[in-house]
């Protein structure tokens, strides 16, 4: 599936706290005529990333430089004359300048009208988290890395998908799809030098279920968690050949689950349709909000108590990604090692809602004074 979106043109992304600056940045938006999104911590990384130019002030820019990978054409705007502190966020964020308002407003002027060319759209990254335990975010990542994986039709290739397992507690991704016996590389053999990991041998050394699928699994008996920087390392690599990289993150707090829930375009969390399915999953929106506002639920049947897909996601306050009919024979599919839910299975359908809203990636809407 290719989700590139190269040739958008997204504007000026502003994450800044109310007041003068903000004020001056929406003046000169209008009087360039750019389209100007305003924006608050945290910021997904979608919308860091595909924005033309983003302009911060020294409190984002300490926030963001945590959490967001560098990029080009990034602003810091103080309140007055810029100050050692200023300059110091300015550093840590990678931001090309700072100004000063009202002093240097026509170099934001400057900067805000100057064409700019984007580069081709990378891959992307789903993260999949357990509203509960027992949701079936583990099968639904599959089927999500397995869809994108498919070939589109007649003598075509499916596109490059990463399906990374991130809980070490779980029973492994390489069992679920029923390659437990291939040979090939788990977590407990990646050695990443220098916080980069090469996709080229990364693609060559996984076990894959098809060509376009590979699987990087936590290993049977070690329960010992990938670190976030392994992790992130895996992730970037992914994305940066264009792959889609889809990982199961457990549903409890870890460093390794947060950091992809930092860098994620989109994260799914799977409910049951049931009255404490939504209860349990309301502690875990809360904690991925905090880290990353691109997120929707998907609600898994049977609903017992006939609670609608629609009255769930209103109740949480999230939107609704897909509704999800029970799975005929999954439970005997998983005993025989063998998941591959069909084209017409609910699993699959599911997972194609997922990868056109990942595709179609809805922004926030801007305002210009």
């Amino acid at each position: 599936m290719n989700i590139s979106d190269s040739g958008v043109r997204r504007g000026v992304l502003g994450i800044v706290g109310p007041g003068t600056i903000l004020q001056s940045l929406r003046s000169v938006a209008a009087a360039t005529d750019q389209t100007f999104v305003e924006a608050s911590l945290p910021v997904g990384r979608s919308e860091w990333e595909s924005a033309d130019l983003v302009v911060l002030d020294a409190a984002a820019a300490r926030g963001c430089a945590t959490r967001l990978p560098r990029r080009e054409q990034v602003l810091l705007v103080a309140d007055g004359v810029p100050t050692l502190a200023d300059w110091q966020a300015a550093t840590a964020v990678g931001a090309a300048s700072v100004l000063g308002v009202p002093d240097d407003e026509a170099a934001l002027v400057a900067a805000f009208a100057e064409p700019r060319v984007r580069t081709p759209g990378e891959g992307a990254v789903i993260a999949v988290v357990g509203g509960c335990g027992g949701a079936g975010a583990s099968s639904l990542a599959a089927a999500v890395a397995l869809e994108a994986s498919r070939p589109r039709g007649a003598g075509t290739a499916g596109a490059w998908a990463l399906l990374v397992d991130v809980d070490p507690l779980g029973a492994g991704l390489d069992l679920l799809l029923g390659i437990e016996g291939k040979p090939g590389l788990r977590w407990s053999g990646l050695a990443v030098e220098g916080g980069r990991v090469s996709a080229e041998a990364l693609r060559a050394a996984l076990p894959a279920r098809s060509a376009a699928l590979s699987v990087l699994s936590c290993d049977r008996g070690d329960t010992g968690a990938p670190t976030p920087a392994a992790v992130t390392a895996v992730v970037e690599a992914g994305r940066s050949v264009g792959g889609l990289v889809v990982c199961d993150v457990p549903r409890l707090p870890s460093a390794a689950g947060d950091s992809v829930l930092d860098v994620a375009d989109l994260v799914v969390v799977v409910v049951p349709a049931t009255v404490r399915g939504g209860v349990a999953a309301e502690h875990v929106l809360a904690r991925v909000s905090e880290r990353n506002p691109n997120q929707g639920i998907v609600v898994r049947g049977p609903a017992p108590g006939g609670l609608r897909s629609g009255d769930l996601a209103g109740s949480l306050g999230v939107p609704l990604l897909a509704a999800v009919r029970p799975e005929p024979g999954i439970d005997a599919m998983l005993e025989r090692g063998g998941f591959d839910p069909g084209r017409r299975s609910p699993l699959a359908a599911g997972a194609r809602a997922v990868l056109d809203v990942l595709a179609a990636r809805p922004r926030r809407q801007g305002r210009a004074a």
